[in-house]
């Protein structure tokens, strides 16, 4: 961080968490907290919780959950200085000069300039083509139908066909030809010289999340090679971790975004009002672009080239997808290549009826698979269910595993008994299962018993912050050192730093982490769910239940540690546990 807790914390007290997501979701107020519909997950009950009292919010659906910091960087996509620095204006707080090292300060300094010299650039492409030399580019962006308000809105521009003019008109505006090499615009060659990396090319500016521009895509205009033409990955430009149209799509009231292969079947679909259409950078889709897509949405639908390579694109997206957690559906564009044939051709109309056929993901995969076998012979079903029973081990979730089983059962007409015996057979054959249970049951016991703790300490968190009496009555028994090393000790610490200093502040504990995983898990420990309990009795029992688990478990793991000829440590341990007599007879009162 390059600000002072002093500074964050400022910025954080200045701006209250309920307005400032009330500026994106509709709360409703419910005893003490705020309910609405989680904008990280689609759902249709609120069960996303937003505290003013504790200055966080929490998904009980997702695991969404963070301070106000937080909830910027995840929903705008911001980093945490980008945070900071909008509640600061927000809340009226001047920030200091930032403290940065020598390294970290030439990095923001040379980020910054790079989206400078990218945001004129695209400028300049949009003006050249509305001037004389960028008519034939304009012509072509007419002839395929587009409108000036979709070529405003996606900012198109030219590229002219003179070598050197971008360079140019960037040395004129004070830029050095190191920095326009880094922003990927100009290239060097003993042979030409500086050159303008884009010429005589329609150009498509690429922009972030956020959109500001991080590079272009060009389309050459004539029968120059290559037909398409990206900018290189920059400081600011990884084309794994971005995605073409998702500034605009994010916003779409959709619940699944309209995967694309193309820059102008995005551009077509929006102005087809599919204002969820995406497409990856030039690349094949990667688990960078499934984990972006997975923070707004759980379905995706494959509107790929109906070609072979569009095809083979599709089948390698659908397990990427599934890997993440997303489902996988696939439209089919015959009898047209793309969307953008299809709509000029059909229409919004006839796409939304494709959209409503969308095949999916898994069982489109077996359609493309049974080309290869012939179905008609018994050996060739049988090795067609063969692979289809391998495919269907990669389901590590049992329920989902028999669903599938079901449909492809049903599609194939084949008895459902039958197949998930193939399927079993396969995954022991393939090493993925073994016949023998027993060892498994005993791992599986292990590691409830392990999650059991886990539960145990963040049931022990949540009541610690939503109770202060709770932590004076345990106080004397339960350290910070009782609970698990990393993030639940370091919680704890805080957490009882505050409480000595008079001071609780949960979302303050947030700025000591610097990762959004870790704000969500923070803010789990801080909102587990407590089986309700009918009354004070019950309460009082199970809290005291739950600090018996918390201690015996730190006393377990303390006697593995332990040296046995370590004597001061051996009569530690046995003091503990005489401690351990008291806690059952402690009697703690629930307020």
């Amino acid at each position: 961080m390059y600000y002072s807790d002093e500074v964050i914390e400022e910025v954080r007290s200045k701006n209250d968490i309920v307005d400032v997501i009330s500026g994106y979701v509709r709360l409703q107020k419910k005893g003490s907290s705020y309910f609405g519909l989680c904008p990280f997950h689609n759902e249709k009950s609120p069960s996303f919780s937003v505290s003013r009292q504790k200055q966080m919010y929490y998904c009980f659906g997702c695991g969404a959950g963070g301070n106000v910091f937080t909830f910027l960087m995840e929903y705008e996509n911001y980093s945490f200085v980008e945070a900071l620095k909008y509640l600061a204006d927000r809340g009226g707080v001047k920030l200091p000069e930032q403290e940065y090292s020598k390294e970290a300060k030439e990095r923001a300094d040379t980020k910054a300039v790079l989206l400078e010299i990218n945001k004129l650039a695209a400028r300049y492409y949009y003006v050249q083509l509305k001037q004389t030399q960028g008519a034939h580019a304009l012509s072509y962006l007419k002839n395929r139908e587009l409108s000036d308000d979709t070529i405003r809105a996606f900012g198109l521009g030219y590229s002219n066909k003179y070598s050197n003019d971008l360079y140019q008109y960037l040395k004129s505006k004070g830029y050095q030809s190191e920095m326009l090499i880094k922003a990927g615009l100009i290239s060097v060659d003993e042979r030409q010289g500086v050159y303008d990396k884009f010429w005589n090319r329609v150009m498509f500016p690429i922009m972030d999340v956020n959109s500001r521009v991080i590079g272009f895509g060009g389309r050459v205009m004539g029968d120059g090679k290559p037909k398409y033409l990206n900018s290189p990955e920059t400081v600011i430009f990884d084309k794994s971790r971005n995605l073409y149209g998702l500034n605009r799509a994010r916003s779409s009231r959709k619940p699944y975004f309209l995967l694309c292969e193309g820059y102008m079947d995005v551009i077509s679909l929006h102005q087809a009002g599919f204002t969820n259409a995406v497409a990856s950078l030039g690349t094949a889709l990667t688990p960078g672009h499934a984990s972006l897509i997975r923070r707004y949405v759980q379905e995706v639908y494959l509107t790929y080239d109906s070609d072979e390579a569009g095809t083979k694109a599709a089948l390698r997206a659908v397990p990427i997808l599934r890997e993440v957690g997303i489902t996988a559906r696939v439209i089919r564009m015959e009898p047209y290549k793309d969307p953008d044939e299809f709509i000029k051709n059909l229409g919004a109309e006839a796409f939304e009826e494709r959209i409503g056929k969308a095949r999916n993901g898994f069982m489109f995969s077996l359609e493309v698979l049974e080309k290869s076998y012939d179905l008609h012979t018994p050996e060739g079903k049988t090795e067609f269910m063969r692979e289809a029973a391998r495919r269907l081990t990669e389901f590590e979730e049992e329920i989902e595993r028999n669903n599938y089983i079901e449909a492809v059962a049903e599609a194939y007409h084949v008895g459902i008994g039958d197949l998930k015996n193939l399927v079993g057979k396969v995954a022991v054959q393939a090493g993925l299962a073994v016949p023998a249970k027993r060892p498994k049951q005993t791992n599986q016991q292990h590691g409830g018993k392990e999650d059991g703790i886990v539960k145990s300490q963040k049931i022990l968190l949540t009541w610690l912050i939503e109770d202060e009496s709770v932590f004076r009555q345990i106080r004397p028994y339960i350290a910070p050192s009782d609970f698990s090393e990393g993030i639940y000790r370091t919680v704890a610490e805080l957490l009882y730093e505050q409480y000595e200093a008079g001071e609780v502040n949960p979302a303050r504990i947030m700025n000591h982490f610097a990762d959004e995983e870790e704000h969500r898990d923070v803010a789990g420990l801080f909102h587990t769910r407590i089986r309700e309990l009918t009354s004070a009795k019950e309460q009082e029992k199970a809290l005291k239940e739950t600090v018996l688990r918390v201690k015996n478990h730190s006393i377990e793991e303390a006697a593995k540690q332990l040296d046995p000829t370590d004597m001061p440590g051996l009569q530690k341990l046995m003091d503990v546990k005489r401690e351990m007599q008291d806690i059952q007879k402690l009697h703690i009162s629930i307020n």
